[in-house]
């Protein structure tokens, strides 16, 4: 059963997920704390004690999302092209094993639009891969093995690819993952 830390622990998860999948599919404005704490099989009493405002539950998840997305960041690979395929190879297996992956991605899309609490959206905004994978691609050019042309433009064009696959992936669970080379062609040479 785990000590109590732990079933705190798995609790607070379990309102994350559930949070998650409401904020997906009806937005955050549309959803309430007592359907979150009815998808979640507890009292709203109960769920203030982990998060006191929905605001905070969906701050907590953009937070999430802002780690995981600088996680790419700490791969150092002196091949440009192999970041970029680790990368995708790693994410399309987590997905697999996590289904609420593809979700995040869509909150982080969503929580940087307007309608998004300030504080939430100050936090999502700091999320920018392409500046970042624009520095490797620009290395990846200078190799001869990335495709000429703006870097910061390919990289945008790379992760947009990126998030339109996880938005489907997050529609339809079922769907089959692409090859990770189909997106790599739009980089590679």
């Amino acid at each position: 059963m785990g000590t109590r830390q732990e079933q705190r622990e798995q609790r607070r998860w379990l309102i994350l997920k559930c949070a998650l999948d409401l904020f997906v599919r009806r937005g955050y404005q549309e959803t309430t704390i007592g359907q979150i704490a009815e998808a979640a099989s507890m009292s709203t009493g109960l769920m203030f004690h982990y998060f006191p405002s929905k605001e905070d539950l969906y701050l907590a998840l953009v937070s999430i999302g802002e780690e995981g997305t600088n996680a790419p960041k700490g791969q150092q690979t002196d091949d440009p092209i192999a970041y970029f395929r680790d990368f995708l190879e790693e994410l399309f297996a987590l997905t697999e094993e996590e289904p609420w992956i593809p979700q995040m991605f869509v909150l982080m899309a969503h929580a940087q639009r307007e309608g998004a609490p300030e504080t939430v959206r100050d936090v999502a905004l700091r999320v920018d891969q392409a500046e970042y994978s624009a520095k490797i691609i620009e290395r990846g050019q200078a190799a001869g093995v990335m495709r000429n042309g703006d870097p910061l433009a390919l990289s945008r064009t790379f992760w947009a690819a990126v998030q339109g696959v996880m938005e489907q992936w997050a529609s339809n669970l079922e769907e089959k993952c692409p090859d990770p080379e189909w997106l790599l062609g739009i980089l590679a040479k």
